[in-house]
């Protein structure tokens, strides 16, 4: 059986990109952002995943509002990524674990998931920046598999239904037929709204209650209606439905090993953190 080893959820702000690209690392606007990585990547260091499994949200780049799935997998031998519009250099290729997509594919189906199956899939910052984050060395040291959750267009699945993909994919994880090492990624988020009367909401008090529940009580985000999370997090702070499946996944023991807190950049309050899994 495979391993899975925690989950790490992180931020995607397209900003981060261009301060990676431009050598801002050090900057003081920057740095406490940045420098909130290096635990993380020491314990990566440590434990070494030989697999990720991404969760995250797509914003235009694969799919648009025209054809906007709700949950979609991506099975292909490779990943990459491409021009968004946001001036970012495209980053390397990522190599892809189909053995692991195809068992997650045929798992979430036999437990009632609809899903979508991409042989082939673009993948957008909030794919590629919490890997360059992680992993800032080429060639990237990890096979990826790809799931994304719509959170853009309504209607969305519910808190509930992601903890349950997130618990579903976790039970497909402990069956696969492999001794690699997983680790979940969560990406988007904290709390932020982009555009309307809300432009530049932030909501702290509920950012830090969210981070809290994660480690020890999942469920009580998963009982909160779409409408209450966007009133409470924002329009885009929606994205921490992709958390969410992160922590659903891990099943067993869980640690918070880790957690950064950072307000604002571009408008956004950014989160980080490290879950340790026990079996």
């Amino acid at each position: 059986m495979a391993n899975l080893i925690g989950a790490v959820t992180t931020s995607h702000v397209p900003a981060i990109g261009a301060a990676i690209a431009r050598g801002r690392q050090h900057d003081p606007y920057w740095s406490a952002f940045f420098e909130g990585y290096l635990p993380v990547r020491r314990w990566l260091d440590e434990t070494k995943p030989e697999v990720v499994v991404v969760v995250y949200n797509d914003h235009g780049l694969n799919f648009f509002l025209d054809k906007m799935p709700t949950f979609a997998i991506g099975a292909a031998p490779s990943y990459r990524n491409a021009d968004e519009g946001w001036g970012l250099p495209q980053m390397p290729s990522f190599q892809g674990d189909e053995d692991l997509s195809w068992h997650l594919v045929e798992s979430l189906v036999a437990d009632e998931f609809d899903i979508v199956t991409c042989q082939e899939m673009l993948v957008d910052h909030a794919f590629t920046l919490p890997l360059a984050l992680l992993w800032p060395q080429r060639p990237w040291p990890v096979r990826v598999v790809p799931v994304c959750v719509n959170t853009v267009l309504f209607p969305l699945p519910s808190a509930a239904r992601c903890l349950r993909l997130g618990q579903s994919i976790g039970r497909a994880i402990d069956a696969w037929d492999n001794d690699a090492r997983v680790l979940v990624i969560g990406s988007g988020g904290l709390s932020h709204q982009l555009d309307g009367r809300r432009a530049g909401h932030i909501n702290r008090e509920f950012d830090q209650r969210f981070m809290d529940s994660l480690a020890l009580e999942p469920e009580w985000a998963a009982q909160q209606s779409i409408n209450e999370l966007v009133r409470q997090a924002g329009t885009q702070g929606i994205e921490l439905l992709n958390w969410l499946v992160a922590r659903g996944t891990m099943t067993g023991s869980v640690t918070e090993l880790y957690r950064n807190y950072h307000i604002p950049i571009s408008n956004t309050a950014t989160g980080l953190m490290l879950f340790e899994h026990r079996h």
